[in-house]
């Protein structure tokens, strides 16, 4: 019996395609937290401190994920993308020129969760499709997270 093939009930065909969904959800997720962790630093005025809190709450949380999502990647025999470089090409997340004000920084993090959502939602489908109930268990718990990330975020900004 030959224990480095992969026999888990996922066609290889199949899991690739889950994977390639996998790897733009690691890159927005990991885009997402560098970027929050960037606001984290560097927000400045009024909402100081409730912000600065956030942000951490937020970027701890996405530490968390990319975790998460790099290992389902490995348990589906793929390797996890690491580098700068692979998650650039791969994240559909916008970079910021400079340093924005703090409601701007609200407003670019609700676009950048809706846009892991968008992502999360276009994964769905080869993960059903290939019977992987623990990916669309954990396309679904990310979903749910930035869901109510964007609703508290968008909040803020009315």
């Amino acid at each position: 019996m030959n224990v480095t093939a992969m026999n888990t009930g996922i066609p290889e065909s199949d899991r690739a395609q889950i994977v390639e969904g996998l790897k733009k959800v690691l890159a927005d997720t990991y885009t997402l937290y560098l970027k929050t962790h960037n606001y984290h630093w560097n927000v400045t005025g009024p909402m100081f401190d409730t912000l600065h809190r956030m942000f951490m709450d937020q970027y701890n949380e996405l530490w968390t994920a990319v975790d998460e999502i790099a290992e389902r990647i490995r348990a589906l025999g793929h390797y996890a993308p690491g580098s700068y470089k692979d998650f650039a090409a791969l994240t559909s997340i916008k970079e910021d020129a400079d340093v924005p004000a703090a409601k701007e920084m609200l407003a670019n993090l609700v676009e950048a969760q809706e846009s892991t959502i968008r992502t999360l939602r276009d994964t769905f489908p080869a993960a059903e499709n290939g019977n992987d109930e623990a990916t669309v268990d954990l396309l679904t718990q990310r979903l749910h997270v930035h869901e109510k990330t964007a609703w508290m975020l968008r909040s803020l900004l009315a």
